[in-house]
């Protein structure tokens, strides 16, 4: 499974790119405007130039359109793909799989997002799709020409935690197989029972059919549901920089650690000298 960081602060990119496994940056408009005022960038199009080129070729970065319907997207990806391809990192678009504000708001346009995909990809600009809650919208964006479809794991979640609970934190860890509310009943969306089946039940569908798409688990929520990512299937998983620090730890390897420093004799010292 390639990773991916979840930010758009350099010091964070450059921090978990000089640990040797990220492959790829994912980000949005409001990761990009906290990270430039923490560091106190002034123009926006220099920010984002200089965190390409921290990541360097042969990396994806993704950056996000605004707008919500099919011409507006089209002509900001490919101001986004013309403005900051050649920076450095290979620039990936992100669309929206619906662009909708609200449910049966404007059904002529719920496909803006898939249409948009496609007019893309035909010009061999590559996207990311956005904001995928169920699979049978992966399906929809991976036939368009979707080089990754992004499934929100944690954002499912929370949502099928919040029928039935009030009390959790987003980092709180949710099992993979469900919420059991009684013997024979697991909460659910519509089939589907936590972030992880969702991104089980996309793998499964493109694995099916061959579809070359890669599934991009977003919204992760902490190391465990990265594990279980993995072990789904998932191509890659874009994790913020706080839970790919938790990845490394375990109280017994701290605990190893320890003995070990304390069984060097010092003639085994003078090894390395």
């Amino acid at each position: 499974m390639k990773i991916f960081i979840d930010s758009a602060d350099i010091d964070e990119i450059k921090a978990a790119f000089s640990w040797g496994f990220v492959d790829g940056v994912t980000t949005n408009p409001s990761l990009i405007k906290m990270a430039a005022e923490k560091h106190g960038a002034k123009n926006l199009e220099n920010y984002v130039s200089s965190v390409l080129a921290a990541v360097g070729r042969g990396h994806d970065v993704s950056l996000e359109v605004l707008g919500g319907s099919f011409q507006a997207m089209i002509q900001q990806g490919k101001v986004l793909y013309n403005k900051f391809s050649g920076v450095g990192a290979r620039v990936v678009v992100k669309i929206p799989v619906n662009p909708l504000l609200k449910q049966n708001e404007c059904a002529d346009v719920e496909y803006d997002g898939i249409r948009a995909i496609h007019a893309l990809a035909k010009e061999g600009i590559p996207v990311n799709t956005t904001l995928v809650m169920a699979p049978e919208q992966a399906l929809l964006a991976a036939k368009a020409g979707a080089k990754y479809v992004s499934p929100f794991a944690g954002r499912i979640d929370d949502f099928v935690r919040e029928c039935c609970f009030c009390n959790y934190k987003k980092t709180d860890y949710f099992p993979q197989e469900g919420i059991k509310i009684s013997p024979d009943e697991i909460l659910d969306d519509n089939g589907i029972v936590s972030g992880v089946d969702l991104v089980a039940k996309i793998v499964q569908i493109f694995r099916n059919y061959d579809l070359k798409t890669e599934v991009l688990a977003a919204s992760v929520r902490n190391a465990r549901q990265v594990r279980e990512l993995a072990l789904a299937g998932a191509h890659i998983s874009t994790i913020p920089f706080g839970v790919l620090t938790q990845m490394v730890r375990h109280e017994k390897t701290y605990e190893g650690m320890q003995k070990f420093t304390a069984d060097i004799v010092p003639e085994y010292r003078v090894l390395f000298d």
